[in-house]
């Protein structure tokens, strides 16, 4: 069963609860709680993708990432994608008649 190694990165699992309700991006956020919950052994990572709506896969990199990487590789990073046309006000804009 892979489990995220907190003692490598000098952690334990109330700095992830505290993570998982500190950060400023969602994402992140229900990363350190996937985290919180498999080393807690609440959940393994398969129930826990499964309760969240997310592959199995998925979940299974966070665990890696975190332990080969530290907390830091689990904030989310925008990965690009194409620019919004309009911004927010101008999207309303357009919309209203």
């Amino acid at each position: 069963m892979v489990r995220p190694d907190l003692k490598k990165w000098d952690q334990n699992v109330e700095d992830m609860r505290r993570l998982s309700l500190e950060v400023p991006h969602p994402r992140s956020r229900e990363r350190f709680q996937a985290m919180s919950m498999i080393d807690s052994g609440q959940k393994n990572a398969s129930q826990w993708a499964k309760h969240i709506k997310r592959r199995k896969q998925t979940v299974l990199d966070w665990v890696h990432q975190y332990n080969e990487s530290g907390p830091d590789s689990l904030h989310y990073q925008p990965s690009g994608g194409r620019q919004a046309k309009f911004n927010g006000a101008e999207k309303k804009r357009s919309l209203t008649p």
